[in-house]
């Protein structure tokens, strides 16, 4: 085991610097390889798709500029931190500005309800929707910060490895009320059913169901409030392209269309990768920005696993899947928010559909977002960048969407044509699509689900794929699909929490130059 005690490096000792090879170059992979390349790493990320990104893929069609996946970032200061271990500054990469208002709500009705971090106007917002809510808008707040204050801020980057380390940290979980869930714990403060909507639907932008997802994510709420809701210039790819510049200027390498075959090993020990090319690439350790489940049950070979076993995978509970929509307009429709969200007429029958029952319904809710609100780089002039998201059952359900994909737009079609953008059709000029079908095929997301495993509150912290792998030595995990769970933030902070569990190369190099 090596130690922060170790000797000195004998420069007189021609020692290899220690190599770390990436799967997958979403943004816990490439926030793993910029850290681990900031302690001195020779970094290899290998990537199946044509270019960097992984759900954070950028499309570029007819002048339009799509960015894939994640779009609403928060926290900024854990991309500062970032890019900091990496040996940069942010500001020199990035431009990132504040997205005002968040986002808006619109229910069924036809009413809304605005989001920002402006105490005052948030206020009024809950006032206007339901006036006997008022204080218990003002306890909701405090409890948000509470449960952020241990659940991200203490306890977020941190490994949970040790059962006993999550048992020392039960009291406050359990005093938290982390064992119910986000509506369930959201109900208890407002009466109003618009209210309770609008404060609870946040876990499905991490793949979870308000209904069954930990209490935990309620700390969305302050997390939002004290930090905003941001953009990047260029779009979200801008990040991952400043992250891969950020690399290769520490002598990292980034290969595309390398989708990996097997994690090679010897013993219990991870050794490198086998490319489906039959490229080998020989490394110290390897870090997995894949899902887990896709890591233990498609690339361990035929490795006898003793946690993740196929029948505990398949005993799992998988996130969602997703219907995205990118389309361009050849006009622009100033109205519309740079985030929205297009409540359908169900709110739980609706989830229950979705994740329960894994049935696809004619109805749905929406996220729409139009980045050339505050970014009109992403289109020709004059023109919309948009894309609309639908939550719909993962693979589980058995769906064939190369039969249903057509009609599905249509139907996402008419209802923005009710909604937000009357007579747009008229105007679309560019389109493109993903299914579940293309997050199993190109991302190789088990079952097409978008995060991975459900954030439930026993398929969380300790009871998650850990981010030191329990299957092989030298194998990390790193993403949605291990601790913290799914989101930009979480994702970021699973990249530190594996770099710190790394030694810096130098101690290393130190260590076998000694035993040399």
């Amino acid at each position: 085991m090596l130690t922060d005690n170790a000797p000195p490096l004998d420069m007189n000792k021609t020692v290899e610097r220690p190599r770390a090879v990436v799967i997958g170059s979403g943004f816990g992979g490439l926030g793993a390889a910029v850290r681990l390349s900031g302690k001195g790493y020779h970094v290899t990320v290998v990537e199946q798709l044509d270019a960097p990104g992984g759900r954070a893929y950028t499309y570029h069609q007819d002048g339009f500029v799509f960015d894939a996946g994640p779009t609403l970032l928060t926290a900024p200061h854990i991309f500062e931190d970032l890019w900091k271990a990496g040996g940069g500054r942010l500001e020199d990469d990035i431009e990132i500005k504040p997205c005002l208002p968040f986002y808006k709500i619109r229910f069924d009705d036809g009413d809304t309800f605005t989001c920002s971090g402006d105490h005052e106007q948030m206020r009024a917002e809950v006032m206007r929707v339901s006036p006997e809510d008022a204080e218990a808008f003002e306890r909701y707040l405090d409890m948000s910060r509470e449960i952020y204050d241990i659940a991200f801020d203490k306890l977020a980057d941190k490994p949970f490895h040790s059962l006993t380390f999550t048992l020392a940290n039960m009291a406050d979980l359990v005093r938290l009320g982390g064992y119910r869930s986000v509506y369930q714990r959201v109900s208890q403060f407002f009466k109003s059913e618009k209210l309770r909507i609008a404060f609870s639907f946040h876990p499905l932008f991490i793949g979870g169901n308000p209904f069954s997802t930990t209490a935990f994510y309620c700390l969305i709420a302050h997390l939002e409030r004290t930090f905003g809701v941001h953009y990047a210039v260029g779009g979200t790819g801008a990040l991952v392209r400043g992250l891969v510049n950020l690399l290769e200027r520490n002598g990292g390498q980034l290969k595309c269309n390398s989708r990996v075959k097997t994690i090679l090993h010897e013993g219990n020990r991870a050794t490198g990768v086998e490319l489906e090319s039959g490229e080998r690439i020989s490394a110290d350790l390897v870090v997995s920005n894949v899902d887990p489940a896709w890591t233990y049950g498609k690339l361990l070979g035929e490795k006898s696993r003793r946690r993740w076993t196929d029948r505990k995978i398949a005993r799992s509970d998988f996130s969602m899947s997703l219907f995205v929509w990118y389309f361009g307009t050849d006009r622009k429709y100033e109205h519309v928010d740079h985030h929205s969200i297009v409540l359908g007429p169900r709110y739980k029958g609706l989830l229950d559909d979705i994740f329960t029952r894994k049935h696809l319904t004619e109805d749905f809710s929406l996220y729409l977002h139009r980045p050339t609100k505050h970014d009109p780089s992403l289109a020709p002039e004059g023109c919309d960048t948009f894309y609309v998201l639908s939550p719909v059952p993962n693979l589980a359900s058995g769906d064939d969407w190369d039969a249903l994909a057509e009609g599905y737009k249509t139907r996402i079609q008419k209802r923005l044509e009710e909604t937000l953008l009357p007579g747009f059709s008229d105007h679309i000029v560019t389109s493109h699509y993903i299914t579940p079908q293309d997050f199993q095929d190109r991302y190789s997301s088990h079952l097409g689900a978008a995060f991975a495993m459900e954030p439930k509150l026993f398929q969380s912290a300790w009871f998650r794929p850990h981010n030191r792998s329990e299957e092989l030595d030298g194998l990390y995990m790193v993403g949605a699909g291990t601790h913290p769970g799914a989101g930009v933030p979480s994702v970021l902070m699973s990249a530190k929490v594996v770099a710190d569990m790394i030694p810096d190369a130098a101690e290393v190099m130190a260590h076998r130059a000694k035993m040399a």
